[in-house]
């Protein structure tokens, strides 16, 4: 059972209940919006401006989308929300004796935001299980500049096939590797494999996009481990029909410039990318907290810290079991902590006790493999193909954070469909400098 919150020593008397947000992913969101009827001051503090509905960053990556489609602004998100402030800045910095949170702005500097009651919902990193160093040459995909850098590397690197005269650069440029059989590596993969066979197949005239090799490689036995093996086995097919070569039981020991070393062997390639593992956010350090072995930490049945009733971790930085399994680290699960958490506070500000700790509710997983092609389980529902993949449009689509985002995938995904054409084929420059003389105006 939680113990009493004792008010904040930086709070007026007559002053409303601080609630301090980290993170504005699925977690941070429901959790706000769980507090709008809450007498309380909610700050929503984010090192980005904008709201981002990762499921579908592997379009981004591979041109389906642009980054628009599926991102929204903070404050257009909850600008219905009076009670919400909303902050643009990193954190740096917890005092949990003081309760106080330091963030730096961008343009101003360092600031102390007190809180009576903290929730941090700041998601996860790629992890590269102790090889940092392969970051540099195989980026993760975890937000939109990641999946702007990927599409940059793919359209990049078939553009240097085609003005190459070498065969083996050629054929380097022209082979993409992708580490990590979960969701996110098989989707980009088959999205990946859809792009280059369909979109792009006359596009080029020294070179066959359709002839380039995708590998994906993955440690386990199987492909999207976290499904039934019944449903593995038929993604697997469906990859080997869009030209994907999967290759389980393989360890990565390097991955470099030119390409990636697995089992021993060296696969020459351009374009690695990195979709296997991932580690809680640094910010969890700043608690002084036991985690599990990803860095996510140990919280109790209410989600909170141990001896803290004021602190909450919510969604994939968050280890918590149930029924001797644990939480899984998807979309509804966070959801479904921030929202949980939003009510416990409101609840514990009007003087409410909880009934009981957090309960996880499976609604099933969804992965979608290409065009016309995706697989579902759901308690005992097991289910692939066609009718499964319309399923997971619409799912997706409802999920969608704003009605214009909605308008805009729907209508993207249907020229896609009919067109085979993806809209968003733009290789991002890097900033130049120069010596222009800059005049800021401080406001």
């Amino acid at each position: 059972m939680l113990t009493e919150t004792r008010p904040s020593e930086n709070r007026a008397p007559d002053a409303r209940p601080r609630i301090v947000i980290i993170g504005a992913g699925f977690a941070g969101v429901a959790a706000a919006r769980a507090l709008r009827k809450c007498d309380a001051e909610v700050v929503l503090i984010d090192r980005r401006n904008h709201h981002i509905f990762q499921p579908l960053l592997y379009q981004v990556a591979t041109a389906v989308l642009a980054p628009s489609e599926i991102a929204a602004p903070i404050r257009q998100v909850e600008a219905k929300q009076a009670n919400l402030n909303v902050m643009l800045g990193e954190v740096v910095g917890v005092d949990m004796n003081r309760r106080t949170v330091e963030a730096v702005s961008p343009g101003v500097g360092a600031r102390t935001v007190r809180f009576d009651f903290l929730v941090v919902a700041t998601g996860m990193r790629p992890s590269y299980f102790g090889h940092d160093e392969f970051a540099a040459h195989a980026p993760g995909l975890k937000n939109l500049a990641d999946a702007e850098m990927i599409r940059t590397k793919i359209l990049s690197a078939l553009e240097t096939a085609e003005a190459s005269d070498d065969e083996s650069e050629r054929a380097r440029h022209m082979n993409f590797v992708l580490v990590g059989a979960g969701p996110t590596g098989v989707e980009l993969a088959a999205s990946l494999a859809d792009m280059v066979r369909i979109t792009l197949r006359r596009n080029f005239r020294q070179i066959d996009p359709a002839r380039s090799t995708i590998t994906l490689l993955e440690g386990g036995d199987r492909v999207l481990p976290s499904f039934a093996p019944s449903l593995s086995e038929k993604a697997a097919r469906h990859l080997a029909k869009l030209g994907v070569t999967v290759m389980t039981g393989v360890k990565v020991e390097g991955v470099d410039a030119q390409g990636v070393v697995a089992g021993g062997k060296r696969i020459a390639s351009a374009t690695v990318l990195w979709t296997a593992g991932v580690a809680a956010s640094p910010i969890i350090k700043l608690l002084d907290v036991k985690t599990d072995r990803a860095g996510r930490a140990l919280v109790e049945p209410f989600l909170n810290l141990p001896g803290r009733p004021d602190v909450f971790v919510v969604g994939d930085t968050a280890s918590i079991q149930q029924d001797g399994r644990p939480v899984p680290g998807v979309a509804q699960a966070a959801i479904q902590q921030g929202r949980y958490v939003g009510r416990l506070i409101s609840d514990q500000i009007r003087g409410r006790e909880p009934k009981r700790g957090f309960r996880y509710r499976d609604k099933g997983n969804m992965a979608v493999v290409g065009r016309n092609f995706a697989i579902l389980e759901a308690g005992h529902l097991r289910t692939s193909g066609f009718l499964t993949w319309l399923a997971w449009v619409f799912i997706h689509l409802m999920a969608l954070p704003q009605m214009q985002n909605r308008w805009r995938v729907q209508s993207q995904w249907l020229w896609s469909y009919l067109t085979g054409q993806r809209s968003s084929r733009l290789i991002s420059e890097a900033p130049q400098n120069t010596n222009a003389t800059v005049t800021t105006n401080k406001l």
